[in-house]
């Protein structure tokens, strides 16, 4: 196989924690409206909602704290009191300057690579949020170039890689893997313990340049594998 090129990273619970902190919102909105509605109907509405406003507030913070309000409103039949919003409001703030946690083994991988390939950072999620964490890691040295897009297709995989030997690395089959693969490049999962249910998608174990690891600490051993 030829060396790989460029090497693309995903950002959320890929380089660092993300759906840690969602969950932890949510299980502060079920307490919220605990008087109104049941966790499971919460949790049910609320999906409902993220993914017919995806096309409207786009990935993030600020589309997710929307999609709260709104979750609150309906259950309530809009009888929500402006105490319930306006803690809502304050929990998405939290969330807004939440400290990073990278996750464990990241740091060393990323400097390790950026030694011999061009890295670069693709990620969703609103500019300005994804800037501050990348601020914040310490990563952002190491990265060649730094992709903030509003969804991760085939085609935005195409513009990035060109026809570079290239491979993508994330926690997301659907938005991370799927579409990499589709452009030609290889894709390798690296699952994170909490999965949101819009990122859920059946594994391509059909595809060749398709592959799977526990821990990203394994994904060096893995590139000389496959450059070998």
């Amino acid at each position: 196989m030829p060396k790989l090129d460029v090497i693309g990273f995903d950002a959320d619970d890929t380089l660092w924690e993300n759906e840690t902190f969602y969950r932890m919102t949510q299980a502060k909105f079920a307490d919220l409206l605990a008087d109104f509605a049941d966790p499971d109907h919460l949790d049910n509405h609320l999906v409902a909602l993220e993914r017919r406003n995806l096309k409207l507030h786009g990935y993030g913070i600020k589309g997710f704290t929307l999609s709260l309000i709104e979750t609150a409103i309906e259950v309530t039949d809009g009888r929500v009191p402006t105490s319930i919003i306006q803690e809502i409001l304050k929990n998405g703030q939290e969330l807004l300057t939440h400290p990073l946690d990278l996750i464990d083994g990241v740091q060393d991988v990323v400097a390790s690579l950026a030694q011999s390939h061009r890295l670069v950072l693709i990620t969703k999620g609103d500019l300005f949020d994804q800037e501050r964490k990348l601020a914040q890691s310490g990563l952002a040295e190491f990265f060649d170039a730094v992709e903030i897009v509003s969804e991760k297709n085939q085609s935005v995989y195409s513009r990035a890689f060109g026809q570079s030997p290239a491979m993508m690395v994330g926690n997301s089959l659907k938005s991370d893997v799927i579409p990499a693969i589709e452009a030609g490049a290889w894709g390798i999962h690296v699952p994170h313990d909490l999965e949101w249910i819009l990122e859920r998608a059946e594994p391509p174990t059909q595809s060749p340049k398709f592959r799977t690891l526990a821990d990203i600490s394994a994904l060096p051993t893995l590139i000389g594998e496959i450059e070998s």
